[in-house]
């Protein structure tokens, strides 16, 4: 039996080898800078030069803005050198060498507009401090908007147009949530093709767990937008401190109570999802293949709308019924991905 793939009868979805718990250091290390870099160097710069220096207010923006994103582009060179080096075991699975992940794409874009964003407001001799303050906001703007449409287009029955990380051309659109885990655990997070492989075994295999992320998606990318929608409001109708200071602030306010919500939100899905593989004896749905009418269980989401029936009734979810999935395996379906000669296996983590 091939890696990341289970028998009909498990008891358990396919495995994902990896774990944050064990990373705890080395994330609390990256996002204690990150936080810094985009949030209080600014802010304080912006203070402390304006208000405390004789320096032109165009100059300060100047300083203000070469001084940011150090750690944003020393993550992008960063993942750009994973994803191109010869013996790489970060790239999307049986992609060329030549090929970006979404995220990276999606990353490169972001910096483009945002590049246009910070030399319009600050060219001018007067700079125009509410669109520098627009920044994070616009980010957030960005990938809510990417997110959300590809979780549409996945709805509406679109198959993706060109290769979306490991999710080949022609196949059924990827939630946006998926594709996102699988670029940042593999390149970022240092998972590698190993997780890559193990993340689609477990996505094209549990039903369950693509709704839980179509709903975690939908939380994120739809609260993005709103949140950013209400702190652009923010920033062009408070004062020109008041609306920089929130402006590079707010999203992280946003960031930690989005996070916060999330945690027990997933680990009791995990939970969920478990029972209902067991009660179904394996997955429901055309096996190994992304199936988006596949019955999948309750969600909690779905759950808790079963309280509130007035709410969201487009959403409801169907009812699954148990049923023993035909014996199979993932040769006979084209659509799970097979690990090319660059994905080497770790025995420790496997």
């Amino acid at each position: 039996m091939e890696e990341g793939t289970t028998p009909a009868n498990s008891l358990e979805p396919p495995p994902l080898p990896y774990t944050l718990r064990t990373r705890k250091r080395a994330i609390a290390f990256f996002w204690t800078l990150f936080v810094i870099d985009t949030c209080a160097q600014p802010v304080a710069l912006y203070f402390g030069l304006w208000y405390g220096t004789n320096l032109s207010h165009n100059m300060v923006f100047t300083i203000v803005t070469a001084a940011l994103g150090g750690i944003s582009v020393f993550e992008y060179f960063y993942r750009l050198y994973n994803l191109f080096r010869k013996d790489s075991r970060a790239r999307p699975l049986n992609a060329k060498k030549s090929w970006l992940d979404f995220f990276h794409i999606n990353f490169t874009l972001v910096w483009l507009i945002l590049a246009v964003e910070l030399i319009v407001g600050t060219v001018q001799p007067e700079p125009y401090v509410r669109l520098v303050a627009m920044v994070l906001p616009s980010v957030m703007f960005y990938f809510g908007f990417v997110h959300l449409s590809l979780d549409v287009l996945r709805m509406m029955g679109f198959k993706a147009p060109f290769r979306i990380s490991s999710t080949p051309k022609g196949s059924v659109m990827p939630t946006a949530l998926y594709v996102l885990i699988e670029d940042v655990v593999a390149v970022d997070g240092g998972g590698g093709q190993m997780y890559r492989y193990a993340l689609r075994t477990r996505y094209l295999s549990s039903p369950y767990f693509r709704r839980m992320l179509f709903e975690m998606n939908c939380f994120w990318a739809g609260g993005s937008i709103i949140w950013a929608g209400a702190i652009t409001a923010i920033v062009f109708t408070t004062p020109e401190p008041v609306a920089y200071t929130l402006g590079w602030c707010l999203p992280f306010v946003w960031a930690a109570l989005w996070t916060i919500i999330t945690i027990p939100w997933v680990q009791s899905d995990l939970r969920r999802e478990k029972k209902a593989w067991r009660e179904n004896r394996g997955q429901l749905g055309i096996p190994f293949t992304d199936d988006i009418d596949a019955p999948h269980g309750r969600t909690r989401l779905g759950s808790v709308q079963d309280r509130l029936p007035q709410l969201f009734p487009w959403t409801r979810e169907k009812a699954s019924t148990p049923s023993t999935p035909e014996p199979s395996s993932p040769e006979t379906h084209p659509e799970i991905p097979i690990q090319n000669s660059t994905c080497e296996a770790d025995p420790q983590a496997a």
